[in-house]
């Protein structure tokens, strides 16, 4: 059973997290540029007059596994592909082609483009789905197979032109005019995979389209990415930074996704093509670049005032976590009117040194090394005989304690959020009806092009997404009158920022006082070490399992209010010919006034159910992970396990360095040599068990699956003097 749980240990060291980068802006802000220039790559990404991407999310992250730049390709399923859709609609917008309106218009002409580019001119003579068949896509069987498509290159520019078909718009430019056919349509995302890269250790950065995509398929990826985005870069060219809507409507219809439905704990504000000057007059080095710092001074400032209007934004986001920069892409490579450190390129460079270095992956490496041979070490000690019994009964007292403490502190902390949360429902009983009405009718809108609109909402069960990304969201109106009541506590009782813990720090209240014991029972040192480091991961374990199920806890209200409003969308469809609208209208209306007293209540109702179930699974998560590390430190013992003294002071002496003196000297640019240093160190002394052979072959398997050049890196290592070694020169 002790060899068991050894498997399991040492297994656990083979972890990786990886922190995501979301990039939000419009076609010509610079996005494409800014990631070149952060990451080093001057041709990575396609950028200037090639139209971009309106629809696949593209992943820039660091290749572990070889010296190649690769892509993997992602298509949408084959069944989500709404070819039928597309038809029917370009059909009934020929046959009523003068009663349409403009935002019609842009949709025929998108799904024109769509066509045109999965079928050539060909559609245009036939376009039924029999002459529309698959022949179409023999050169991407991985579509019709739902399977992913890799591309390698030796180089970035080469693996560029080789994406070009599956992520661009068609383009007159010289370098795309020999595509024939594009794909991009039918990819929801691309993993382009860059070699010798410190920056992406553990770090990607997502090229996000605008506000999703009407795709549903996309359109969860896409939500799925921007939640666990823990910073937000939203780029702009600064000539427009203040005026232009986009950056701004991303920013306002995205904060409740990425704040506290989220883990974003950083918005950058970048505003791009800082370089470009028009009115000087001083055309000198020092007068251009004077010009330019102090316009960038000045936009900065404008930014940060926009920014503090945004009150909705800022029941998630405090002005301490948004930074404006004013960066030049060109400037960074050219160097003709400012130094690089005033680009800002460098800044943003250390901003994701920052986040490789926040993972203390050596730390954890090492600590957990540290932790299991303190347990292989302890285990195999005879003299412990006469104290088991004292010491498990301590304890299990000092965990009976810790448990009722952070019971006490968990419910503590959420006594102001309950109280909050009832305080909305009451007030949203009052206010959702005249929020409906703003939705159901627009300042402005005429109800000729608001009929069509709200088909479509209620159609897709209350929400329509336009070409723009333009999302019309009738459930998330009426669920923001409780959310947006709620916001500001909920982000104190679950805050985003590393530096702050959620419950009020519940979490780290919970402690089997194990220090003190070591004083107590001596001899059971080392099993008592391998306990404490057992609490550090099994909180760091509830901080994660926190973090994730915070988004579902916030989205719980949005989705009772789906609940209750689904039988009202269904009867709105039904309406048909003169004066659907109104009819539409008035049966939504009425089922709100009806339904707003249980909806609002029943919200509330399944929030606080969610957090009654996180506070038990964090306690029984708690419980039961200690007390099975208490029972197999200290009621077994396995007379095969090594004597692994000598290994435990080698990397008992590190583990104690690293602590004190910190991960980056030991970690320069997130090159973590602990990682397969210490796995093969554990596995080293593990494997001098004779009945420990099979988990050594375990965990060879399980690497194995992940690829074979990463077992021949981490078992290189595996010789303890060549380890050791190894730690010395770092």
């Amino acid at each position: 059973m002790l060899n068991a749980f050894l498997k399991e240990k040492i297994c656990d060291l083979e972890t990786e997290k990886r922190e995501l980068v979301g990039v939000f802006g419009r076609t010509g802000a610079g996005k494409s540029s800014l990631i070149n220039a952060v990451v080093g790559e001057k041709d990575l990404l396609p950028s200037g007059s090639v139209s971009a991407c309106t629809t696949a999310i593209i992943k820039v992250e660091a290749n572990k596994q070889n010296q190649k730049y690769e892509a993997e390709i992602e298509f949408i399923k084959k069944e989500e592909w709404e070819l039928k859709q597309v038809l029917l609609y370009l059909s009934t917008f020929i046959e009523n082609v003068a009663d349409h309106e403009e935002e019609e218009a842009d949709e025929y002409n998108d799904a024109v483009e769509i066509l045109s580019a999965l079928y050539g001119e060909e559609w245009r003579k036939n376009y039924s789905e029999e002459s529309l068949n698959d022949k179409h896509f023999r050169e991407i069987p991985e579509f019709l197979n739902s399977k992913k498509k890799t591309l390698t290159s030796e180089s970035a520019k080469e693996l560029s032109a080789k994406l070009v078909k599956y992520t661009r718009s068609s383009s007159e430019d010289g370098d795309v005019k020999e595509v024939k056919r594009w794909f991009w349509p039918l990819v929801k995302c691309v993993t382009i995979r860059v070699p010798n890269n410190d920056l992406l250790q553990n770090v990607t950065l997502v090229d996000l389209p605008g506000n999703g995509d009407r795709n549903k398929g996309r359109d969860k990826m896409w939500k799925g990415v921007v939640e666990r985005c823990s910073t937000v870069w939203i780029v702009t060219d600064i000539n427009r930074a203040v005026s232009e809507k986009e950056p701004w409507e991303i920013l306002k219809s995205a904060s409740s996704l990425i704040g506290n439905g989220g883990q974003c704990q950083h918005i950058h504000f970048i505003c791009t093509k800082s370089d470009v000057i028009e009115d000087s007059d001083d055309l000198s080095v020092a007068g251009v670049r004077a010009a330019i710092i102090k316009r960038n001074k000045r936009a900065k400032e404008e930014v940060r005032r926009e920014f503090r209007k945004l009150k909705e934004v800022k029941k998630h986001f405090s002005d301490d976590r948004f930074k404006v920069f004013t960066l030049s892409s060109k400037e960074f490579r050219k160097n003709k009117w400012l130094k690089p450190n005033e680009t800002e390129v460098p800044e943003l460079q250390e901003f994701l040194q920052s986040l490789n270095d926040s993972h203390s992956e050596t730390l954890n490496y090492v600590a957990g090394a540290y932790g299991i041979l303190s347990l292989i070490q302890g285990a195999g000690c005879r003299e412990m005989a006469g104290t088991q019994a004292h010491v498990c009964a301590d304890l299990e007292e000092n965990m009976s304690c810790g448990l009722k403490k952070v019971s006490e502190s968990m419910l503590k902390a959420l006594d102001p959020f309950k109280n909050c949360l009832i305080k909305a429902v009451e007030e949203s009983k009052i206010s959702c009806e005249s929020a409906l009405q703003s939705f159901l009718k627009p300042e402005g809108v005429p109800g000729s092009a608001f009929h069509r609109t709200l088909k479509c909402v209620v159609a897709n069960n209350g929400v329509y997404k336009t070409r723009k990304g333009e999302e019309q969201n009738l459930n998330e109106k009426l669920a923001s009158c409780l959310t947006e009541s709620i916001d500001e506590e909920f982000m104190k009782t679950f805050p985003n920022e590393s530096k702050c813990e959620p419950l009020n720090g519940a979490i780290s209240s919970f402690s089997l006082d194990t220090g003190m014991l070591v004083e107590k029972y001596k001899d059971v040192q080392l099993q008592l070490e391998f306990l404490r480091t057992e609490e550090e991961k099994v909180r760091k374990k509830i901080n994660k399992i926190i973090r994730e199920r915070k988004k579902e806890i916030y989205s719980c209200l949005t989705t009772t209010v789906v609940e209750t409003m689904r039988k009202c969308y269904e009867d709105a469809q039904q309406c048909k010919g003169p004066g659907s609208l109104k009819v539409m209208r008035t049966i939504i209306e009425q089922h709100v006034h009806a339904k707003k007293d249980v909806m609002f209540e029943e919200a509330k109702d399944a929030m606080l159910s969610k957090l009654q179930n996180l506070l038990e699974d964090i306690l029984k998560t708690l419980k039961e992970t200690m007390q099975v590390s208490i029972e197999l430190s200290l009621k077994t013992d396995d007379e095969s396990l090594p004597d692994v003294k000598e290994e435990l002071e080698t990397v008992t002496k590190y583990y104690n360095k690293l602590k004190e003196t910190g991960m980056k000297k030991y970690c320069q640019l997130g090159k973590t040599p602990f990682a397969c240093l210490n796995n093969g160190l554990v596995l080293n002394c593990y494997s001098k068990c004779p009945l420990a052979v099979k988990a050594q072959q375990y965990i060879i398997d399980l690497q194995s699956i992940k690829g074979k050049s990463k077992v021949c890196r981490t078992f290189r290592l595996v010789q303890l003097k060549r380890g050791a070694n190894s730690i010395s020169r770092q």
